[in-house]
């Protein structure tokens, strides 16, 4: 927690109990004077812990890789170049990996094998019953 926001939270305590001191009088006017510091400091407090949250977390949405776990963190411009140069890399990767592959010409030689038919003519295979029964068969011998 930064200096400013250590003095932010202890003038919103101050101010949180010097306004509950002044509530707890019996005049009226300095009741109401009671509330309005009350509500300033609660509003000084809440503010600080907003900056404070908000400071230790890097607004790079998604990317919580980007905290190494040394307890160190990267500033917001750090997080951001390291994100776009992973972004670099990943596209670099993707553009090597997916060239248009050329289909190899039809080998029409008598000793090439005989095309495999497409799956939707195969026949099915045949069932766990039919297999038993041959093995056992086979298997009795």
């Amino acid at each position: 927690m930064s200096f400013q926001n250590r003095w932010q939270v202890s003038l919103g305590i101050f101010l949180v109990m010097a306004g509950l001191v002044l509530f707890m009088t019996m005049d009226m006017s300095i009741v109401l004077i009671g509330m309005a510091i009350v509500c300033l400091g609660l509003f000084i407090l809440i503010r600080a812990f907003c900056l404070v949250i908000k400071s230790s977390h890097v607004a790079v949405p998604g990317h919580f890789l980007l905290h190494p776990r040394t307890g160190t963190r990267y500033t917001h411009h750090q997080a951001i170049a390291v994100q776009r140069r992973l972004d670099r890399i990943r596209r670099a990767t993707a553009e090597e990996h997916s060239p248009v592959q050329v289909p190899p010409p039809p080998d029409t030689s008598p000793q090439s094998q005989p095309a495999t038919p497409p799956p939707w003519q195969m026949e099915p295979p045949p069932s766990y019953e039919t297999v038993m029964k041959t093995t056992t068969a086979v298997n009795q011998l």
